[in-house]
């Protein structure tokens, strides 16, 4: 199994910045994609960023080129850094792991959530 845990929240003026951080354990080896995604209240979630282990990365149109999604080799951490930031940037804030292992198929794991408020 894999663990997540995100870190970084918080509450920022617009126009301001940043970075969530996303830690991952247990059979981290397993781990082929790690994402963002976030959840505003009464929309549903929605994928902001993700990355795969070779480094391919996709994001949301209304994030691009305002937030960076990185992550070490090892995909242990991943990272999003958040600039310019809106007032409908305004959510709660999921990191997941997206794993595989032979004969277990696909799974995915979800860290609790980190809140992010963008003040006008």
């Amino acid at each position: 199994q894999v663990q997540v845990a995100e870190s970084g929240g918080g509450l920022v003026q617009a126009g301001g910045s940043l970075r969530l951080s996303c830690a991952a354990s247990g059979r981290i080896f397993s781990i082929n994609a790690m994402g963002w995604y976030r959840q505003a209240p009464g929309k549903q979630r929605e994928l902001v960023a993700r990355i795969t282990r070779g480094g391919t990365t996709d994001y949301t149109d209304s994030v691009n080129g305002r937030f960076t999604i990185s992550r070490d080799s090892a995909m242990s951490t991943v990272n999003l850094q958040m600039n310019s930031l809106k007032p409908e940037d305004t959510a709660v804030y999921f990191c997941n792991a997206e794993t595989w292992v032979p004969g277990g198929g696909q799974s995915i794991y979800w860290g609790q959530g980190t809140q992010v408020t963008v003040s006008s």
